[in-house]
Formats: structure tokens, C-alpha cells, sequence
């Protein structure tokens, strides 16, 4: 897959290749050889060069907020052929999807309930860890068939919080 990808202003021709996990990336004439694993949505796993990585990417309006690293970056893809087919939008996560606790915390507030349609970024819950409050958002667009927790419950990094179908 060849894209263009416009980090913080600067454009970048990126080449993907590879199956499942281990993927081949040319990044302006430059060969890596990485390691990636969406550990829940939004947050991937990486290693690549002999490091290891956490991104966080979320969309931004027409863009993407990426944290590496404690360092935040705006990044806009730029595929014709994904840009036409999808009309700009994010993809979403297709299937039944379990949302997971992507850090240790406590249920704060229920956003919905089982049963509820959601939409794709919808938030769900909320979990409070050090003192910040994170919105736990849906992978997809679909029903809530389950919530495993409920407000003031005390929950650990991946545990399962949810299941849209």
C-alpha cells in the first residue's frame, strides 16, 4: 500500500508491505522492518529498529492526533483511492469488537447502556486513572450486547469493559 502521509506540516511517501503483524515500511526512500499489534483501539504496539513503542492515534476532524513518546503529532493521510471509497471517513473495526481498559483505573460514569445502538467513536464510559478522566470510545458502529463493569468498579490495564456487536 503506498500513501502520503502529512506529519505536522511535512509531507512523507510511505510504502506498507507485509502480512499480519510484521510489516515491511519504506518511509522516503528509507527500508524498516517493524512489529505492530493494536493492543485496543487507537493504541498499537510497535517494534521496530530494536525499540518499542506505544502510538495512540485518535481522529481529529479531517485528521489524526498521534502520541509517540509523550509527543503529540498531526498527521493526514493522503490516499486517493481510500480518500474516494471512503469519502475522507475514518474506518472503523468490523465484527463483534471487545473495548478493553487501556489503563488501570476506576469506572466513573456509564455513557450507555446494554442494548443501545452506538455510532463509531462514541463514547461509552468513563475511566478515571491519576487523577484525569479518559472517555472510553466504540471501535464501530453498532449495539451494545454487553457492559462488564459498572460505575465505581475498580478495573486493571486490558481487562474487558465491553462488547458492541
Amino acid at each position: 500500500m503506498k500513501l502520503e502521509i502529512e506529519l505536522d506540516g511535512k509531507a512523507h511517501s510511505v510504502e506498507i508491505t507485509g502480512a499480519g503483524r510484521d510489516l515491511r515500511c519504506v518511509i522516503d526512500g528509507r527500508l524498516f522492518n517493524a512489529n505492530a499489534a493494536e493492543l485496543s483501539p487507537g493504541i498499537y504496539s510497535i517494534l521496530a529498529g530494536g525499540e518499542s513503542l506505544e502510538a495512540r492515534v485518535e481522529a481529529a476532524g479531517a485528521e489524526l492526533r498521534v502520541v509517540v513518546w509523550g509527543r503529540e503529532f498531526r498527521a493526514a493521510v493522503r490516499d486517493p483511492r481510500q480518500w474516494r471509497r471512503h469519502r475522507g471517513a475514518a474506518l472503523e473495526a468490523e465484527g463483534r469488537q471487545q473495548v478493553v481498559a487501556p489503563m488501570p483505573g476506576k469506572i466513573v460514569r456509564l455513557l450507555v447502556g446494554a442494548g443501545e445502538r452506538v455510532e463509531a467513536r462514541q463514547g461509552l464510559l468513563v475511566v478515571e486513572a491519576m487523577k484525569m478522566q479518559n472517555e472510553i470510545r466504540s471501535p464501530k458502529s453498532g449495539t451494545v450486547e454487553r457492559l462488564l463493569v459498572k460505575e465505581g468498579q475498580t478495573v486493571n490495564a486490558g481487562e474487558a469493559l465491553a462488547v458492541i456487536a
